[in-house]
């Protein structure tokens, strides 16, 4: 049995003017050190003058716009690209509110419901999608070994392809909702320098442990964060879930009115809008455990931070990049935005992410610009046989370091929840924000 989303005959996770209230204040508190966001431009404007490049404009966060990559696409494709990162919650806001400023949106899957909520992106078509048979069967299926737990909540398959009656299901189409690109399993980082636990088996519940009291730090998105904190809360014993990717507002009641008196008694540190906040606040000392995304990892054990990525023995918190095209493209922009998509798919991307922890949706492409020592690394989970250069060109991985967590496969089947837009998602923001200005 399939499940679906219908954009007209579902009840809405979030209807687009109540997104427009909760989401906006969520995105606005504590914004932080984040991206500049372009302004909105004309609908339809001409991109393409005499003797001017095609443009091309991508709005997300700061995990995949980074500029390395931004050069080398422009130099792959001829095309002028304008990267506009920023928080998650800001970028968010701002696609499913104006999807004219933006031709492509890149984040990760659980801002697929309310986007296609808010109607601010189109279908894509698969046989526009030059490498799709490669593919692989995590964003097909939910698995890429057939024993593999899928996880609770969003696993991206289930939002996959678009169906005739405007909903996204499991079932095959000929055209999908996003492009699957990058993705990787989340968790905690800590400064195993000072967080010694070496005795014992990762686990969420270290998020909440007393001893760290004003040094933990969480990151700032509802879909995100909030089962970070959930995870720890059912780990440490504090609350159980019956699903814990389906929270209840009775379960959101719970959570958030024992993180609140976490946060008045201050027990954390900070709430981050971005990978390089994250960084600095383990950097300064000020945080020595949060919530992290893989490349602040290496960028903290590059600069010296014997910063240790978990593998919590109650499962990841999964996640799967997204790349969707705005519904208010230009017919030229959209030429472009295929073009970038696919260039996505063509092995140099997948290879040049890897070496900051992320996976690709087709690796077998990628291997061809990876040596044997970093597939064998990044992909194989063996012990680092050289030293490993990251993608600052500076070594992240010393020789005979072991990826915390196991393989590819071993990671992604051990999921625990997938980033996810609940049912109780209104609700769940309310209670996030009060979080948040408590």
């Amino acid at each position: 049995m399939t499940s679906s989303i219908n954009i007209n005959s579902r009840p809405p996770k979030l209807g687009r003017r109540r997104f427009l209230t909760v989401s906006g204040t969520a995105a606005l508190l504590h914004a932080g050190n984040r991206g500049t966001v372009s302004s909105a431009v004309e609908v339809g404007a001409p991109s393409v003058h005499r003797n001017r490049k095609l443009k091309l404009r991508v709005l997300g966060t700061h995990v995949t716009l980074q500029e390395k990559i931004r050069l080398k696409a422009e130099q792959d494709l001829g095309l002028e690209i304008e990267f506009t990162p920023g928080g998650s919650a800001e970028v968010l806001h701002k696609a499913s509110t104006q999807p004219e400023s933006f031709d492509l949106y890149e984040q990760w899957s659980n801002s697929l419901r309310v986007l296609w909520q808010a109607g601010s992106i189109t279908p894509i078509d698969i046989d526009r999608i030059k490498h799709w048979g490669e593919v692989n069967q995590l964003t097909k299926s939910g698995r890429l070994i057939p024993d593999a737990k899928i996880g609770r909540g969003d696993a991206p398959h289930r939002l996959l392809y678009v169906q005739p009656d405007g909903s996204v299901s499991e079932q095959e189409s000929s055209q999908i909702s996003f492009l699957p690109y990058v993705h990787n399993v989340d968790s905690f980082g800590y400064d195993a320098d000072i967080v010694r636990y070496q005795d014992r088996q990762q686990s969420w519940a270290w998020l909440l442990d007393p001893r760290w009291r004003g040094r933990v730090a969480i990151v700032n998105a509802p879909a995100i964060g909030l089962f970070d904190l959930a995870l720890a809360a059912q780990a440490n014993g504090d609350l159980t879930f019956d699903d814990i990717g389906e929270l209840s507002e009775k379960d959101l009641d719970r959570l958030f009115d024992r993180m609140i008196d976490l946060k008045t008694g201050g027990h954390f540190r900070g709430i981050w809008n971005s990978v390089p906040d994250s960084v600095r606040l383990m950097q300064r000392k000020e945080a020595v455990i949060e919530s992290m995304f893989s490349p602040a990892v290496y960028s903290l054990r590059q600069s010296g931070t014997n910063c240790v990525y978990a593998a919590p023995k109650e499962g990841y918190r999964a996640w799967h990049g997204v790349m969707c095209m705005s519904s208010a493209i230009s017919d030229e922009s959209r030429e472009a935005a295929y073009r970038f998509m696919n260039w996505w798919l063509s092995g140099w991307p997948g290879a040049f992410i890897a070496r900051q922890g992320y996976y690709i949706s087709n690796p077998s492409r990628a291997r061809q610009f990876m040596s044997p020592e970093e597939w064998d690394y990044w992909y194989g989970g063996l012990p680092a046989a050289r030293d490993l250069l990251g993608t600052s060109g500076e070594v992240v991985v010393r020789a005979g370091h072991v990826r915390n967590g196991g393989d590819y496969e071993a990671r992604f089947s051990n999921v625990a929840v997938w980033n996810t837009v609940m049912d109780s998602y209104e609700y769940s923001l309310l209670r996030w924000n009060e979080f948040l200005s408590s």
